[in-house]
């Protein structure tokens, strides 16, 4: 892990997804005060959620033909680029094209980045590898994510919208002397880890076997069954904290420090709850086994959003506890799904996390919006948090066979 491939790739991670974390709060205020309401702030992360999901689908085949260096690079471009172009506009219609824009090459970072983790690290080493990725995901958004609502304040969104676009550019800077497999174009053959060539329909483990013990029940994705538990997991936890980052400023708008505060405790507690699972999961040798607590974290904590206007020390600690779930769900669900996958699908096992992982942040954006529009916010957290309580139980880890 301390490869200075592997550092490289952290660091451009980093970069790239400062720009990302900065715009996540702020593009919903932008249209919100363009007098779109809550549903249209909601819909531009729903857009650019949804366009991440359907890249992702692609992403693995463009990483067997053309290698994950162009595809990072040509994702943090199409991540960067458009983003100054959001000042031009506050109305709906072309901040959600921009947004589409944006969400393609956000599609191609995630699944290309996290996929990369597999290729680099020895298996065995996989859960505290995806830690250290997540701090490259996490830091940044301790400090964009509270920042980007500062920032406004004080130097306008076009300030923000610069900063956003010029941050993903310089990762692409720093992609070009990451070194990842060779791209394979040969039929019957895929790369495998560190670059090694091994035969299409090889065994994925020791014993010939998927691992029964990877999570619950199977979901299939391009012709592969992948185990459902920590998909489940992942898209239950993303819809927790994509309302919570995209609906804080406007659920508790006079909270002007708690705001702010919220948005960096539940980026810490997903960087704490990441780092202790993955060490957790590499001792156990249990990936999976932590997905129902992270739910039921992700759920209690969403009960303290919930009742953030009774004084927003509440909103602090409802966010930072949904963090720290959604942090346990995301390391032992990509670990479950790398182990389930073995070294030939990688890519595949990175695209079905990264799609579970922005579906989620999608629904929650958009999903809540349209509850809260008419209900109010009380009613699209608490759904949410009935929903975690019921899927904890459903993603509980399946004993081996």
């Amino acid at each position: 892990m301390t490869a200075p491939r592997f550092r490289l790739l952290l660091l451009a991670t980093a970069i790239a997804f400062g720009g990302y974390a900065l715009l996540l709060p702020v593009v919903p205020l932008w249209v919100a005060r363009g007098g779109s309401g809550a549903f249209g702030a909601g819909l531009t992360t729903g857009v650019l959620m949804a366009v991440t999901v359907a890249t992702q689908l692609l992403v693995p085949a463009m990483l067997r033909w053309v290698g994950h260096r162009p595809v990072l690079v040509t994702g943090s471009l199409l991540l960067g680029v458009p983003a100054p172009l959001l000042a031009l506009s506050a109305e709906l219609a072309p901040v959600l094209a921009l947004s589409a824009v944006r969400g393609v090459g956000f599609g191609m970072v995630t699944v290309a980045g996290s996929a990369l983790v597999a290729e680099l690290v020895e298996p065995s080493a996989h859960g505290r590898a995806s830690a250290r990725y997540g701090y490259a995901v996490g830091l940044p958004q301790l400090v964009f994510l509270p920042a980007g609502v500062a920032v406004v304040e004080v130097l306008g969104f076009t300030g923000v919208f610069l900063l956003a676009g010029a941050t993903p550019v310089a990762g692409a800077l720093v992609v070009a002397f990451v070194r990842g497999p060779r791209p394979e174009r040969r039929r019957g053959r895929v790369p495998g880890p560190r670059g090694a060539d091994r035969e299409a329909g090889a065994d994925p483990s020791p014993s010939g076997r998927v691992p029964a013990d990877a999570g619950g029940p199977g979901a299939r994705s391009r012709g592969r069954r992948w185990p459902a538990a920590p998909i489940l997991a992942m898209l239950g936890c993303s819809t927790a904290q994509g309302g919570v980052i995209t609906f804080a400023p406007l659920a508790v708008p006079g909270a002007t420090v708690a705001v702010p505060a919220a948005l960096f405790a539940t980026a810490l507690g997903a960087v704490l709850g990441r780092g202790w699972a993955g060490a957790r999961t590499d001792r156990s040798s249990r990936p999976g086994a932590l997905l129902p607590a992270g739910t039921l974290l992700a759920a209690a904590g969403l009960l303290g959003v919930l009742a953030a206007p009774l004084t927003p020390v509440l909103l602090v600690l409802g966010a930072a506890a949904v963090g720290a779930g959604f942090g346990v769900v995301q390391n032992d669900a990509v670990v479950a799904l790398f182990a389930a996958a073995g070294p030939q699908h990688y890519g595949g096992a990175s695209a079905a996390w990264n799609i579970a992982f922005d579906a989620g942040t999608g629904l929650g954006a958009s999903g809540l919006g349209a509850i809260a529009e008419p209900f109010g916010f009380a009613a699209a957290f608490g759904t949410t948090a009935v929903v975690l309580l019921v899927l904890a139980p459903l993603v509980r880890r399946r004993p081996a066979a």
